[in-house]
């Protein structure tokens, strides 16, 4: 005897067999796609300008700008001057107490005066005994003679002391080097000060320039006669100068090279304003590739739908594209994000 399923069954097992023939279908279909090719996008190597810029801040600073120290030890009696005033070449700035020294002034003056008074008397001994001629014995003569010569030996001695003793009075007053402004004062009246204690600043602000430091990573590229374009904090507008000054070494310490860029016009400026200064380290016609094409010291050219891993040697800079100096001729399908990509991978071209 035959058994006979029951129709509700039935249709139930046919609906499952068509679920899992259209779920079948639908998760080859997801793999197929899953694991087709990647798209890309290319860009065609070409050649074009390029000029290699490199940015840093830097300060304001004078062309000529001197600290002014006292040369003796003593205490600040008055300053003559303040922060921003106007000093010409050999002005007081600040005298000291320079009592002790005017009494070994003194001192020194007084015994030149002694000497030269003993000096006059030896010349006015030998005088006679010389006119005296044979009634006096030559050995008098002689030590006539004789006594005269230590005495001007010791007027010059003396007055050598009062010489040293005044320039050494003359350095309890402080005077300017040269002219300018008066950028700093650190001194008050009253102070006790030595030859280690900065008193002023002093700086030619009729010119100035900008100091700054280049990263040792680029510090071969700087060089004096470069272009740049400067532009003060709080302006809009470019200044242009160039690179007057370049360290013959770099900082151990900071690993910085210090340079130095002149305005190419006069200009007034606070010293110490920051500024960014795009200097123009190169300027050529190249072959350049962005920076996300690369992968390690290679990039991916499209070649017959496939990435092929190209060797290259680019120029590192800090900017998105980079100067490729060998690996690429005009023409090569460059693509433009290497990320996930292997050599030789089928790639389909995507849109652009």
């Amino acid at each position: 005897m035959t058994d006979v399923q029951p129709p509700t069954r039935t249709r139930w097992l046919w609906g499952l067999a068509v679920i899992v023939t259209v779920g079948l279908g639908l998760l080859g279909w997801w793999q197929l796609r899953a694991g087709g090719d990647p798209e890309v996008r290319v860009e065609l190597a070409q050649l074009g300008p390029v000029t290699r810029v490199l940015a840093v801040n830097g300060k304001i600073a004078a062309a000529r700008s001197v600290q002014i120290r006292a040369a003796v030890s003593g205490t600040v009696l008055a300053l003559m001057v303040a922060e921003g005033d106007l000093v010409a070449k050999g002005d007081v700035l600040a005298s000291l107490d320079d009592s002790q020294q005017a009494a070994i002034v003194l001192q020194a003056r007084s015994a030149l005066e002694q000497g030269r008074i003993k000096q006059a008397q030896a010349a006015a001994t030998y005088g006679r005994d010389r006119d005296l001629g044979g009634v006096i014995a030559k050995s008098r003569l002689e030590e006539a003679r004789l006594a005269l010569e230590g005495a001007a030996q010791e007027v010059a001695r003396l007055t050598a002391l009062l010489d040293q003793a005044t320039i050494q009075q003359s350095r309890f007053t402080v005077v300017a080097p040269m002219s300018g402004t008066v950028m700093t004062r650190a001194v008050d009246p009253g102070q006790l000060i030595d030859p280690s204690t900065p008193l002023f600043t002093l700086a030619d602000v009729s010119e100035l320039r900008v100091e700054a430091d280049v990263d040792e990573a680029y510090a071969t590229h700087i060089a004096v006669g470069q272009a740049a374009q400067l532009q003060l904090v709080g302006r809009r507008d470019n200044l242009p100068g160039a690179v007057n000054f370049v360290a013959p070494r770099v900082d151990p310490e900071t690993g910085g090279l210090g340079i130095q860029i002149g305005f190419d016009d006069p200009l007034s400026a606070p010293i110490g304003l920051t500024v960014t200064a795009n200097i123009v380290v190169d300027h050529q016609e190249a072959l350049t590739v962005p920076r996300s094409a690369l992968s390690g010291q290679a990039v991916f050219l499209l070649v017959d739908e496939r990435a092929v891993l190209t060797p290259v040697t680019v120029i590192d800079w800090p900017t998105a594209r980079l100067i490729v100096t060998k690996g690429l001729t005009p023409g090569d399908q460059i693509i433009v994000d290497s990320t996930g990509l292997s050599d030789g991978q089928a790639v389909t071209l995507g849109e652009p």
